[in-house]
């Protein structure tokens, strides 16, 4: 008998929603439906396909207050709800107006004059997505989307914490029959998880290194690709010309926005000797006027913990920081209000790379600040980590530039942070433990889901074989 699973509500505490997730069976016949219902899905052509999307994006529209309570029940914040939602429309209508250019075929001649060469792809057939819970809506279909209209058929299984925003986008599928029968969602933990990468042909991951590990050899063993997008230690320098102003008002954005529950988030901070003490003394200033959205989501901006075991990592982090001598100026501590985990804005000074809060994932509004000498001490610094998914530097443009071109990670912010989250053209591989696959931006985040396929044609009237005249 399947267990079930019952999902805490991160603003009060409760378990107030349940899911039953799939025995295996099920889930392996659902994988073979929707495989079969990908034949026609193709058949139907991208403009099908496209109009398709359209529909779907109508019909959510009309689910959007039920879609906006859902995410706020799953996350305990507003504001960067109704900003998912809007990422998320806005993206279908990207990728349909990118996918007629991106998906054309060509035909041209080759260095042997008597044949051509056809240039076509095939989409693999069965995507499998799995999903995170902190950007719920946005990170179950970023992949999702380009990958429909490539023409595969796509089955995500969203994250266990978070999954109460599938409803009200399976009743707005219902309304697009072509597209209800090749995107399904499977309710479930890592065990329906592991059945479902057992039964597709290709798989994306959104989460943890430790899970993302398990993922790619779960993959391996079935020969599949895997694409991950995986944790971040993402770091901030800030050169003595740097704009302090607008770097200490980015960095904090960039360090609490969604309570720092991103793998985007800005996680460490280095900054010139000679500004130190003017930088961190302003950044406090500034993230005192930070509120809790607590008692109501509209009292603030910094949301609840959404994760329970998230509120204990980040706790541990910081007690292991103080242990070592670090200083807090500001937060600090996880609070209990209402039933719900909560961390102010924490500003740390006094820490350095023997502390978790400088080497681990902490995924909370954490803002440890690191004083460096030289620039390529800050590089160092930058660079002394497992992760590499992303960094910002703060200096006059020439020489934040030279110091972005030694970072190791996969998108570097220059005078701001987190750009990446906003600027779709650019393409974009995570470096080191933070991921492993195609970018998920610009053409090649459409391009990964198809099997690139050559046809060659011979032209020549002969009716000898090409290689009959020819040495071999």
């Amino acid at each position: 008998m399947t267990k079930t699973i019952e999902v805490r509500n991160p603003r009060t505490g409760k378990f107030d929603y349940v899911i039953i997730p799939p025995p295996p069976r099920l889930v392996v016949q659902q994988c073979k439906r929707t495989r079969r219902a990908q034949v026609r899905w193709q058949q139907l052509g991208l403009e099908g396909r496209i109009e398709a999307l359209q529909q779907w994006k109508q019909a959510i529209l009309s689910e959007r207050d039920r879609l906006t309570e859902a995410l706020v029940n799953d996350t305990g914040r507003l504001s960067t709800s109704v900003l998912e939602i809007d990422s998320f429309l806005s993206s279908i209508d990207r990728w349909c107006r990118l996918a007629p250019e991106l998906l054309q075929e060509s035909a041209k001649n080759t260095a042997i004059p008597f044949i051509a060469l056809q240039q076509t792809s095939v989409p693999y057939p069965l995507v499998g997505v799995i999903s995170p819970w902190n950007f719920p809506l946005l990170l179950s279909t970023i992949d999702t989307i380009p990958a429909l209209l490539a023409g595969c058929a796509v089955i995500v299984k969203p994250s266990e914490i978070a999954p109460r925003f599938v409803a009200p986008l399976k009743t707005a599928l219902n309304a697009v029959p072509e597209l209800r029968d090749v995107l399904t969602f499977v309710e479930g933990a890592g065990e329906t998880g592991s059945v479902l990468i057992e039964n597709v042909d290709l798989v994306c991951f959104t989460g943890s290194v430790a899970t993302g590990r398990k993922v790619a050899q779960a993959a391996a063993k079935q020969f599949i690709p895997a694409f991950l997008e995986l944790g971040g230690k993402d770091p901030a320098i800030v050169l003595e010309s740097a704009n302090l102003e607008l770097a200490t008002s980015a960095i904090l954005w960039g360090s609490v926005v969604n309570t720092g529950q991103s793998c985007l988030s800005i996680e460490r901070i280095y900054v010139a000797d000679s500004i130190f003490e003017k930088f961190y003394h302003q950044l406090v200033t500034k993230a005192h006027r930070l509120q809790l959205a607590y008692p109501t989501v509209e009292s603030g901006e910094i949301g609840p913990i959404i994760a329970e075991k998230q509120a204990a990592i980040i706790s541990d982090h910081l007690l292991d920081a103080v242990e070592k001598g670090a200083v807090i100026h500001c937060g600090g501590v996880i609070e209990d209000l209402g039933g719900g985990w909560w961390c102010r804005p924490t500003v740390l000074t006094q820490v350095n790379h023997s502390m978790k809060v400088m080497t681990e994932e902490t995924f909370g509004p954490i803002m440890p600040i690191m004083p460096f000498s030289t620039v390529e001490e800050a590089v160092s610094l930058a660079n002394d980590s497992i992760y590499g998914l992303s960094a910002a530097v703060f200096a006059l443009e020439t020489e934040a530039l030279e110091v972005a071109h030694q970072i190791d990670a996969g998108a570097i912010s220059i005078n701001d942070a987190g750009l990446t989250a906003i600027m779709h053209e650019g393409e974009k591989n995570a470096f080191k433990f933070s991921g492993l696959g195609g970018s998920r931006m610009g053409a090649a985040a459409l391009k990964r889901f198809m099997r690139k396929k050559a046809i060659l044609i011979k032209t020549n009237a002969t009716n000898d074989p090409w290689w009959f005249n020819n040495e071999v």
